[in-house]
């Protein structure tokens, strides 16, 4: 199973859609369990992958380095705001699988939300861990707000990174506060269609591009075998928390649903498939492709009827603009210009949602 173990909760930025720091009742800002109770508890699962997340887990750097030596894990990951990558020591850098870097698009786009300054810091670490030895996935993980424009953003990142994934700006916001927003989804999924159009040309030049959300759905809709929840938030996939608690998913640990254990007093195997999505989810007719986008909006609702069903319109419209590429994808298996392994991604479960 993948589990986000959680350094601290500080962070070294206020991005304008989370706020930095999480002052949570009962979710102390630096880890309060001991060390042993962690290796005793993910020792007890023989495919664990730990992805280090926050806050931002390198303003606790001495606790990833203590993790990495101590406990048992088939891969290490990392999720990181990419400001502090300079401090990453080259024998953990190296072992790292994937590293996770926020990023919404060029330095306009990112300054707008992460502060001025914060994307040409970012590249420098992200050029600086590569000439140090970093030969892991590199991705670029958006958020996509009112200042992005999708297309124009994801091509930027695709240069510099090995894979794009992106999430919506909709989580935190009040929707109703809002009143573009239907304009802002329509040039969102506008955009989309013309990332499937590229993603489709590399395709057929023998290669995939590196558009996260789209190479998974790709090769479900090709092999039409139906995936559960992408992220795996409370079927494979949890959050250990600094207090020692089990969370489904790291964004929310608040809500009544989201605690499923804790590393003293739980296994692997306590917590294995203990949250499911719910309905509308599991009566839509492309929730085999889908998955449920996300167990968190699923379970609250809390952008309402109207504004759950349109950003799953989106998500609707994404999955049908890659239902046209299904032709061409038979057509280069078939010739042995692209191989199924070639779809097979991610790896492991590196943090990526899929669906965004």
């Amino acid at each position: 199973m993948q589990y986000h173990v959680l350094t601290t909760e500080r962070c070294n930025l206020s991005c304008t859609y989370c706020g930095g720091t999480r002052h949570l009742p009962g979710i102390p800002l630096e880890v309060e369990y001991d060390i042993e109770e962690l290796v005793d508890f993910i020792s007890k699962d023989s495919e664990a992958v730990i992805g280090f997340y926050g806050g931002e887990p390198l303003m606790a750097i001495h606790r990833l380095e203590e993790i990495m030596d101590r406990v048992p894990a088939r891969a290490f990951t990392l999720q990181t705001n990419g400001t502090l990558l300079h401090l990453l020591k080259k024998p953990y850098l190296e072992r790292l699988h994937s590293i996770l870097v926020s990023l919404d698009g060029p330095a306009r786009v990112t300054d707008a939300s992460r502060g001025r300054g914060t994307y040409d810091r970012v590249m420098r670490n992200v050029k600086d861990i590569r000439r140090r030895g970093f030969g892991g996935d590199l991705i670029a993980r958006m958020a996509f707000s009112d200042h992005g424009d999708i297309y124009r953003d994801v091509t930027h990142l695709l240069e510099h990174f090995d894979h794009v994934h992106w999430q919506l700006d909709v989580f935190w916001s009040d929707l109703d506060s809002r009143p573009d927003l239907e304009e802002w989804l329509d040039r969102y999924d506008e955009g989309i269609g013309r990332l499937i159009s590229l993603f489709g040309e590399g395709l057929g030049e023998g290669g995939v591009p590196g558009l996260v959300p789209f190479i998974p759905i790709l090769r479900t809709l090709i092999t039409g075998v139906p995936h559960h929840l992408w992220c795996g938030a409370g079927v494979d996939s949890f959050a250990i928390m600094t207090s020692g608690s089990i969370e489904a998913c790291p964004i929310a640990p608040e809500l009544l649903y989201s605690n499923v254990g804790d590393i003293r007093t739980s296994t692997p195997e306590d917590i294995r498939n203990s949250r499911r999505i719910g309905p509308p989810c599991t009566e839509c007719d492309i929730l085999w492709v889908c998955g449920g986008r996300c167990l968190y909006a699923n379970r609250t609702m809390s952008w309402g009827w109207e504004w759950f069903d349109r950003v799953c319109l989106s998500t609707r419209r994404m999955i049908e603009g890659l239902k046209g590429l299904v032709p061409l994808a038979m057509e280069l298996l078939d010739s042995g210009m692209l191989k199924m392994e070639q779809l097979d991604y991610p790896e492991i479960n590196n943090g990526c949602e899929i669906i965004p």
